[in-house]
């Protein structure tokens, strides 16, 4: 099995999301690729997961630095 990995992994660049079991503290980063699949992406969880958009990633690091809870409308 070897030894875990001890350096964070890299972020392609585009588009992430976290998604979270309501009232949960930790999620899963989804990835992709144009903010037109990230939204549709968001539409698909906003019902029963706690959405929050992380934004678009550029060289590894996120350009926003404050993600943002999604509200369903």
């Amino acid at each position: 099995m070897g030894r875990p990995a001890t350096r964070p992994t890299k972020l392609k660049d585009g588009f992430y999301i976290e998604i979270r079991n309501k009232g949960s503290k930790s999620g899963v980063k989804l990835y992709s690729g144009t903010k037109l699949q990230m939204h549709r992406a968001i539409k698909m969880y906003e019902r029963s997961k706690e959405v929050i958009i992380l934004g678009e990633s550029v060289d590894g690091k996120f350009v926003d630095k404050e993600p943002k809870l999604h509200v369903v409308e």
